[in-house]
């Protein structure tokens, strides 16, 4: 067996235990209102937009048609600081799980945006074999596997839709797992900090291109 094999198949078994993980914590989730949710979402549409697409920064994340398991574990994560978001953590004092929870399904209720790839055919196809296909040889899976063709991720698994996000903020997701400064992948076992690492910036750079315009 040839070690790009080995290497390849050590990633499947990576990716298959970190959706296994995934999906028996998927039990425990209690699902938000996303009725509730929407009467809550009024100071977040300030800088998400009132429609969940942010246009005012494009560092800042498109929460429409977002995976509402994957919002509310990162909504918890702000307000506990264990995702060190300054900005988030404090818009979130004072509010109980029910409320996040809430937000999560309303966010979740919302329409995914959708955008388009502007790279060059030669960066594209970079990108489209990366996604696809990981780089065995370095240690990157495909990120299809886990957040599906098309970008929706996996909802059950917990596992966020990246399809529609600004080049800007995946790009800064990316390069923030590589250098160990995100680390929200604990409960999947270091898996994106593991993938990114693997990456260069030119690969990211076209990865958050296409990614943007997955749909």
């Amino acid at each position: 067996m040839s070690v790009r094999i080995a290497a390849a198949k050590r990633l499947n078994l990576s990716v298959l235990l970190a959706a296994l993980l995934g999906l028996c914590s998927a039990h425990v989730f209690a699902a938000g209102n996303a009725e509730a949710g929407q009467a809550k979402s009024l100071v977040c549409a300030s800088c998400h937009g009132q429609d969940g697409a942010s246009v005012i920064d494009a560092s800042y994340p498109q929460l429409a048609g977002q995976n509402e398991k994957y919002l509310a574990r990162q909504l918890k994560m702000y307000q506990s600081g264990e995702r060190d978001v300054a900005l988030m953590t404090a818009q979130l004092i004072g509010k109980s799980e029910q409320d996040l929870d809430d937000l999560a399904a309303y966010y979740a209720s919302l329409p995914a945006k959708s955008s388009e790839a502007t790279g060059s055919d030669a960066e594209i196809a970079l990108a489209q074999q990366i996604y696809k296909g990981g780089i065995a040889s370095k240690g990157v899976a495909a990120c299809s596997s886990c957040h599906g063709p098309d970008g929706a991720g996996n909802a059950q698994a917990g596992f966020p839709r990246i399809s529609g996000q600004s080049v800007q903020y995946t790009a800064a997701q990316l390069i923030a797992y590589r250098e160990g400064e995100r680390k929200s992948d604990e409960v999947y076992g270091g898996m994106m900090r593991g993938v990114s690492r693997g990456l260069s910036d030119r690969e990211i750079a076209a990865l958050s291109d296409y990614i943007s315009g997955l749909n």
